[in-house]
């Protein structure tokens, strides 16, 4: 019996068999999947609830490429040829948004967030875990995800979003393509990552 209630279908869908892709179908990642993607990836946990990911969809073509430009060398035919193409983005001012989200203590947004360097730092990482929600989310979904952070970050903060925003990562999506995958590489074994104080 397995230490894991998850079904194994599901633990590979969600880690063993998901990769980062390279190469994607034509096939379009359409709105009601993304919809389906952020109504269970919500619920994962945020300090204070803080829920500071923000989702540019980058789906015009001239929006493309124009992020397309700003995307290191590597990553720009990755860029150019996703179905979809999401910026994710940290919301420094998610404070305003704490009284409707933090109910039981809506005060936290002028005790614990009245200052904007406290601000940045708490939504840099949360927002970066809600990242990994929603890349989970991508592929509960049945699509992969190429994620990537090779590109002019002031130039991707400029075009798409402004000085309230910080931009984290890019992220590819559709459906995986011949050979998109490189081959899988190492990680540590279990006692190379957990020591026992």
């Amino acid at each position: 019996m397995s230490a894991l209630t998850l079904h194994t279908t599901a633990q590979d869908l969600l880690f063993r068999e998901a990769r980062t892709a390279n190469k994607f179908t034509s096939e379009p990642v359409t709105d009601e999947q993304l919809q389906a993607v952020y109504d269970l990836v919500k619920y994962a946990p945020t300090a204070y609830n803080q829920s500071p990911l923000r989702v540019v969809l980058v789906r015009s073509d001239e929006a493309r490429e124009r992020l397309v430009g700003l995307m290191d060398e590597g990553n720009r035919p990755k860029t150019a040829s996703a179905p979809l193409v999401a910026i994710l983005a940290a919301d420094n001012e998610f404070h305003e948004e704490l009284p409707a989200l933090l109910p039981h203590f809506p005060q936290a947004k002028d005790v614990l967030f009245a200052d904007r360097t406290v601000r940045e730092e708490s939504a840099h990482l949360n927002a970066t875990l809600q990242s990994a929600y929603f890349i989970l989310g991508i592929r509960a979904a049945g699509l992969a995800a190429g994620p990537m952070t090779g590109f002019d970050f002031p130039g991707v903060q400029k075009e798409f979003l402004d000085d309230d925003h910080t931009p984290l990562m890019v992220v590819n999506i559709g459906r995986p393509g011949p050979d998109a995958w490189f081959p899988r590489s190492p990680r540590l074994a279990y006692e190379e990552v957990v020591t026992v104080a």
